[in-house]
């Protein structure tokens, strides 16, 4: 059966799933990136950047995992781009060069209309105007059977959880500390939303949670 999930979703230890100020120069908002250091060392990511070698373990399992059985994407638009507004000339390809990390549908929550973008390797970004249950229809149609991932960010997440259509979410909290920026948890009771942890496994650079609608 189909899940929607969040899986190797990064924060920080006070909640914070992005750094303040995004831009071209800080695709993660300043500060961003130390909350992804546990994967950069990964086999799992050093294999999508064409890169040898890389670090087995917990940390890789994990990133291993999160892409399997994923038959389409959920993104918001700021995971696409620092682009606000209209599109203007729609030069803008997202943040991966020709070919994404993901090989399958990806559907981009935004406000403003743009034309589906085919990309190498599979990926087809779809831009969805109608809001994040018209996003979960065709995703989960595209997905054909397979499991639905929400990439981010963590405004998007938390419209997913308030409306209590996430089955489960992969956490991974980083040993960091952003102060400012996008935090997950905002006006959100996760327990009386009917999630609860299930499991939880540390490794030398993070640890991960796993958290499970009941």
């Amino acid at each position: 059966m189909s899940k929607l999930c969040v899986r190797a979703f990064s924060v920080s230890l006070d909640g914070f799933g992005a750094g303040p100020d995004q831009s071209l120069e800080h695709p993660m908002g300043v500060g961003g990136q130390a909350l992804h250091e546990w994967f950069f060392p990964t086999r799992t990511f050093r294999e999508m950047t064409g890169q040898d070698g890389g670090a087995t373990g917990v940390d890789d399992e994990f990133a291993r995992d999160s892409f399997k059985n994923i038959g389409a994407w959920i993104l918001g638009r700021n995971m696409f781009g620092p682009i606000r507004g209209d599109w203007g000339d729609e030069t803008w390809q997202g943040w991966w060069g020709d070919e994404p990390p993901y090989h399958v549908p990806v559907f981009i929550l935004t406000h403003h209309p743009r034309k589906d973008l085919p990309m190498k390797g599979g990926t087809i970004f779809h831009f969805v105007t109608g809001g994040i249950h018209e996003a979960l229809s065709r995703a989960k149609e595209a997905a054909g059977g397979k499991d639905v991932r929400i990439g981010g960010g963590a405004s998007t997440i938390r419209q997913y959880l308030e409306a209590k259509l996430l089955d489960e979410l992969h956490l991974v909290f980083a040993p960091a500390l952003m102060g400012k920026g996008e935090n997950l948890f905002t006006d959100l009771d996760l327990p009386a939303l009917g999630y609860q942890c299930t499991r939880h496994t540390a490794s030398d650079h993070a640890t991960h949670v796993i958290l499970t609608k009941r």
